[in-house]
């Protein structure tokens, strides 16, 4: 293995109540940023308010008491939230159909960096073969690139003892093969998780590189990529952090095709919309990201919050909180659009895709604390008060209902809101599903991107799966989220365990262990709908996606019902008609037709980079 030398960098800890008394002049934020922010919060103040004054209106034909005040505010405060990503949407749908540009740092595809950069994967107890055979494509990728002079690779393992063997014997491995320089090391006490992780490097070595490309354990980047990313770094010295929007891939039981499929066909319009109006001022996801080392070492140092966990202690959702502190000194942060070249997984079931969301809602309420941090810039503030608001909204939906249900019972079974307000039942139909219409408005018109989902009609039958599936999982993920919540502020910390990234179905009994609030809290409605109230009518769908929570935990975990899908054309995704630029595992969509056995690790070349 080749012996990469430490050249510390100093990263001090930084204080939350004061602000930097030297701050740069950010030069890259894109014009006319600021309008497009005032249009997108006064837009959704507008629908909110005009959404909230129905309700009022319907409500107080016989008088206003407790429990429509209460009413009102939640009905306000959701219906925003759903506006906000509905204009979000439309942005980017309208960007998108223009086939207008957001200007953002970028280098021509011929451009060659001149900074050092260093590949940093962090891993947790994962599954050695996958991780290692990742970096090996992408340390091949990047010599083919010309970048193996320019880049070394470090694996940064906070895994248990008992896994160091096997690591390090893998990383010998690729350091004898691979074109790259390669630094394998275990912390023996992985002092404040993933970002404990990277300062730890940061300060033992950063001050040899000037970026750090940061990668998950299922993150997958092409050399081009890398090199583009580096090179647009260097023209651009005011910027800290460029952050891509990965592409989903390697999903094979039926859950993970179908949140495939989802993110591919909606999520270029949220992703453009995103990209319209976060300027210099984009969050960090935390991976298939590049930062400027001196950048990330004088701004990022993060300290203990006072408490006890789970609201003190480690910061754990540390990515929105670095970018906030990159901008907080001049540093200017942004989001790239690569049509390819940056590549991550999904959870394969709904069980891990809860236990990897608890994790987060924890992370993520704890930026409650810091919406007051000096120096924090107001985009920034509101990308935390986002994240968090995105976990708080499942337990406010969730009181909405039960508002609802007691202002029917007063009533006598009847709703009082939905029958005078027809047109409001509309715009929430049009809120809740118009991105849906407007990401196929947009896919569709195009030959190229038809073909490369199996045609029109491959798309269409997809999307009619895909509907009844979201709505149904709909109150699933609500009442799930409600529960992490109420763990979280009774005190409950969220583990560490090893993320699942393989699955072959969940047994039926194993789901209703998982689910069995879930279908109580469903017999519940049922029964209230059975006694007669119109008011649980309407809740049909959810008492029905709630009773059926096992059955679908169970039914959309399994290989084969994901491959039967893809069989008969339902969540194909490109790499399946295409030479794919993954490494192909079992888990990885194969190039080669559907078939029932686990095809063997191989690597495959990345195919000519295009950048929107």
């Amino acid at each position: 293995m080749t012996r990469l030398t430490a050249t510390p960098a100093d990263m001090p800890e930084q204080a939350f109540d004061r602000a930097p008394s030297v701050v740069a002049h950010v030069r890259t934020s894109p014009h006319g940023v600021h309008e497009r922010r005032l249009l997108l919060v006064l837009g959704t103040l507008v629908i909110g308010t005009f959404g909230a004054g129905e309700v009022t209106r319907s409500l107080s034909s016989d008088g206003v008491g407790l429990f429509d005040v209460l009413f009102m505010l939640l009905f306000f405060a959701l219906f925003a939230w759903i506006a906000f990503g509905f204009l979000n949407a439309l942005a980017g749908f309208l960007l998108l159909t223009s086939g207008r540009s957001v200007p953002t740092p970028a280098a021509s595809l011929a451009a060659v960096p001149v900074g050092r950069t260093a590949i940093l994967m962090p891993i947790h107890n994962e599954e050695v073969e996958p991780v290692f055979a990742r970096l090996a494509a992408m340390a091949r990728s990047v010599a083919h690139a010309g970048g193996d002079a320019l880049f070394d690779l470090y694996v940064l393992s906070d895994s248990r003892p008992e896994n160091e063997a096997a690591e390090r014997a893998a990383a010998d491995r690729l350091a004898a093969a691979g074109p790259l320089p390669v630094l394998y090391r275990r912390r023996p006490r992985n002092e404040g998780r993933k970002p404990g992780n990277l300062a730890e490097w940061v300060r033992k070595h950063g001050g040899a590189y000037d970026y750090m490309l940061i990668l998950d354990a299922d993150s997958l980047m092409s050399g081009a990529a890398m090199m583009r990313l580096a090179a647009a770094m260097d023209r651009h010295a005011g910027v800290g952090l460029l952050q891509t929007v990965p592409t989903v891939i390697g999903g094979e039981t039926l859950f993970a095709r179908w949140q495939q499929f989802a993110a591919r066909l909606y999520g270029p319009i949220f992703s453009a919309g995103l990209l319209w109006w976060s300027g210099a001022e984009a969050s960090f996801w935390g991976h298939n990201a590049i930062i400027r080392v001196a950048a990330f070492a004088e701004s990022c140092g993060l300290p203990m919050l006072h408490g006890r966990e789970p609201f003190g202690g480690h910061i754990m959702s540390h990515d929105m909180v670095e970018a906030a502190l990159l901008r907080r000194r001049g540093w200017a942060c942004h989001m790239v659009a690569m049509q390819d070249g940056s590549y991550e997984e999904y959870p394969p079931t709904f069980v891990e895709h809860a236990a990897r969301d608890r994790r987060w809602c924890q992370g993520n309420l704890q930026h409650i604390r810091l919406l007051g941090s000096a120096g924090f810039h107001w985009v920034n503030r509101l990308q935390l008060l986002m994240g968090a608001t995105a976990y708080l909204t499942s337990p406010l939906w969730l009181l909405l209902l039960a508002v609802s249900a007691l202002l029917a019972a007063q009533s006598g079974g009847e709703i009082q809101i939905m029958a005078p307000s027809w047109w409001l039942f509309a715009l929430t139909v049009l809120l809740l599903f118009g991105p849906k219409a407007m990401a196929l408005g947009w896919f569709l018109p195009d030959v190229t991107r038809r073909a490369a989902f199996g045609g029109g009609c491959a798309i269409l039958r997809s999307v009619a799966a895909e509907l009844p599936l979201s709505i149904l999982a709909a109150p699933m993920m609500m009442l799930t989220q409600t529960f992490a919540v109420v763990d979280i502020l009774r005190g409950r910390k969220s583990g560490w365990e090893a993320q699942t990234r393989v699955s072959d179905g969940i047994a039926i009994q194993d789901a209703l262990r998982h689910y069995r609030w879930h279908v109580a809290l469903g017999i519940a409605m049922a029964g209230f709908a059975l006694a007669g109230s119109t008011a649980a009518l309407w809740m049909t769908p959810i008492f029905a996606g709630l009773l059926a929570s096992p059955l679908i935990a169970a039914w959309t975990s399994r290989l084969s019902l994901g491959r039967a899908f893809a069989a008969r054309r339902v969540f194909l995704i490109p790499e399946e008609r295409r030479p794919n630029p993954l490494i192909v595992d079992g888990r990885a969509p194969s190039a080669q037709p559907i078939s029932t056995g686990r095809p063997p690790w191989r690597p495959l070349a990345f195919p000519a980079e295009r950048v929107a």
